[in-house]
C-alpha cells in the first residue's frame, strides 16, 4: 500500500502478549478436609466465544472429546479504534545506526500511530468455584492497569511499554435448561490494550555537506521576477576534514574526501565561505 510492503507483525504480537498473560493459570482440587488432591492447568485458546459456546454444548459438527473439558478461557479481538489523546508528534524519531553494514546510515522510524485494542477473556466453567478461583487470581493484578515492556520493531530495536487496561467483569449462567443440557456459568473480562502501529523502516546516511546560500532581502522581488536567476550574494560551505594520517583538519587542501571520513573518526570542520564582503 501507499508504494511500500512492509509487515511489523504487531497485531500478532499483542495477541500474543495477551494470552500470554493468562496462559499460566491453575486451579487445586481438595478433598473434604481442604487438603489439594491434584491441581488443573486452564487451558487457553484463542477462538471466538460462540464457537467455545458451541464445542462446550456438543455440537454434533465438532469432536465430542472436546465438549467434555471444563473449566477452559478464551479470547479474541473485538475491535481496534484509533486513540487521538496518545498521539505523539509525527517527525519525531526512532534512529538506529547500523554497524552491520554501513555505520553511516542510520535506520529510523517516525512516531507510531496509537490504537486502542479491546479484548474479552471468557472463562467457562460448569461449578460456581472453579470460575471464582479463576478471576481471583486474575483480578489483583489490574488496578486497574498491567503494563508489559515489548519489543515492537526489531529493526530498529524499539521497545514500549504496553499498558493493558481492565475494563469491566460481568459473569452470566444458564439456569433455564433441560436435564439433557451442560450447565455453563461464563465469566467476561473485558480489556483494552493501548498499542502502536508502525510505518516501514526508513534508511538515511549521515549528513557530510552542508550547503548555505544567504540572499539580498532587498531582491526577492527581482528574484521573482526574473524566474530565480539572481545569484546569492554568498555562499557557506561546511564539511568534514581529516587528513591522511587521520588527524582532524580545518585545511581545505589538507583533507581527504568526505565519502572516506567515518562519524567516529577524528575530524573537523572545514567551513568555506565564498561573500566579497567577508574576503
Amino acid at each position: 500500500m501507499f508504494g511500500t510492503t512492509y509487515y511489523h507483525s504487531l497485531i500478532k504480537k499483542y495477541v500474543t502478549l495477551f494470552g500470554t498473560l493468562f496462559n499460566d493459570i491453575w486451579i487445586n482440587r481438595t478433598d473434604g478436609d481442604g487438603n489439594t488432591k491434584h491441581s488443573l492447568k486452564i487451558p487457553l485458546s484463542y477462538s471466538p466465544r460462540e464457537q467455545f459456546l458451541a464445542r462446550i454444548q456438543g455440537n454434533p459438527e465438532l469432536t465430542k472429546p472436546f465438549s467434555i473439558v471444563l473449566p477452559r478461557m478464551g479470547f479474541e479481538i473485538d475491535s481496534i479504534t484509533y486513540a487521538p489523546d496518545r498521539k505523539l508528534p509525527t517527525i519525531n524519531k526512532f534512529k538506529k545506526v547500523d554497524y552491520s553494514t554501513n555505520e553511516d546510515v542510520r535506520k529510523y522510524q517516525y512516531n507510531p500511530v496509537p490504537y486502542d485494542i479491546t479484548f474479552t477473556l471468557s472463562i467457562f466453567v460448569k461449578n460456581t468455584e472453579d470460575g471464582t478461583m479463576i478471576v481471583e487470581q486474575i483480578l489483583p493484578y489490574f488496578t486497574p492497569e498491567w503494563t508489559t515492556t515489548v519489543q515492537l520493531i526489531s529493526d530498529p530495536n524499539i521497545t514500549l511499554d504496553i499498558p493493558l487496561i481492565l475494563n469491566s467483569v460481568s459473569q452470566s449462567d444458564n439456569y433455564e435448561i433441560s436435564f439433557e443440557d451442560r450447565r455453563i456459568q461464563i465469566w467476561d473480562l473485558n480489556f483494552t490494550m493501548k498499542g502502536f502501529f508502525f510505518g516501514p523502516t526508513k534508511r538515511q546516511g549521515v549528513i557530510k555537506l552542508a550547503n548555505v546560500n544567504f540572499m539580498d532581502a532587498t531582491l526577492f522581488d527581482e528574484i521573482i521576477d526574473a524566474v530565480g536567476n539572481v545569484d546569492p550574494i554568498a555562499r557557506v560551505t561546511v564539511y568534514p576534514g581529516q587528513d591522511a594520517n587521520g588527524n582532524a583538519t580545518t585545511d581545505a587542501n589538507n583533507t581527504v574526501d568526505k565519502s572516506e571520513i567515518s562519524k567516529d573518526e577524528n575530524w573537523n570542520y572545514i567551513v568555506d565561505i565564498d561573500d566579497p564582503l567577508w574576503g
